[in-house]
């Protein structure tokens, strides 16, 4: 959507960043009467942290299996946090952030470990270890993903390709929009560095529509591929953006080349 970033309340006059508040009501009174004073800008993006410090000290009690109703606790903020997240914020294309895929596999794992019939002490440690560092981006290495939770990987992996995948495609419609100028006469709705950002449109959604394949590849495997697989195509579709934000070519030979190594 495309929204007025600067926003100033009628009551009181007090100005503030939609982008920073994600809300047209006024901080300081309150009022929901303001008005965007700026022009619009593509926005996908909220203003949504992730805590999970409280979920640490429940479970770090828990024993083989995880308490019910803490379950469904974690998930429904996790959910909350994934569903608010976005990849455009005030017409910038923004990367695929360790946080958002972090709390995407832990939202997953979370699925898999509480269908186990008999956790093992490396499935336990394993999704504890992805609770303790999810709301800082931290994940442990693929080496350490056990076989029964990679379906967690998996499909963490395919949902938050998916996802950036539909805000970048967005981003390049806009894109095309202002190398075309078929903006109107306000200020452009994207922005990104560098020169010719018109050329970079057909080689980035190429590459896009390779990967829209393998995440349904992913999808209809409910998850269950190697891990590095599932790794390649986050780095890839990540890889596409810097192109489109950048210009670089390495970007986007680097989001070919993870592609082509599953190819193989």
């Amino acid at each position: 959507m495309k929204v007025r970033g600067e926003r100033e309340c009628r009551e009181c006059g007090r100005r503030w960043s939609y982008y920073e508040t994600g809300s047209v009501e006024c901080p300081d009174c309150e009022s929901p009467r303001s008005v965007g004073v700026d022009d619009r800008t593509a926005h996908t993006d909220a203003p949504v942290s992730l805590d999970l410090s409280d979920h640490r000290a429940r479970f770090g009690d828990a024993d083989v299996t995880l308490p019910p109703e803490g379950v469904d606790e974690l998930k429904a903020d996790l959910r909350e946090y994934v569903r608010k997240r976005g990849f455009i914020r005030g017409g910038e294309l923004l990367p695929l952030d360790a946080t958002y895929l972090a709390a995407r596999e832990l939202l997953e794992a979370v699925d898999c470990y509480d269908r186990l019939r008999d956790p093992s002490d490396a499935d336990r440690e394993y999704l504890l270890d992805l609770l303790a560092g999810a709301d800082d981006g931290v994940r442990p290495a693929p080496e350490r993903v056990p076989e029964r939770l990679r379906e967690g990987r998996g499909m963490a992996a395919a949902r938050a390709v998916g996802e950036y995948r539909s805000d970048l495609l967005a981003f390049l419609d806009e894109l095309t929009d202002e190398v075309g100028g078929n903006s109107g006469f306000e200020s452009p709705a994207v922005s990104v560095s560098g020169g010719d950002a018109g050329s970079r449109v057909e080689p980035a959604r190429a590459v896009l529509d390779r990967l829209r394949d393998r995440v349904k590849r992913v999808e209809a495997l409910n998850g269950d591929v190697p891990v590095h697989d599932a790794d390649a195509l986050v780095d890839a579709v990540d890889a596409v953006g810097e192109y489109v934000r950048t210009g670089e070519d390495a970007a986007i030979d680097r989001a070919r080349a993870r592609l082509s190594t599953r190819d193989a």
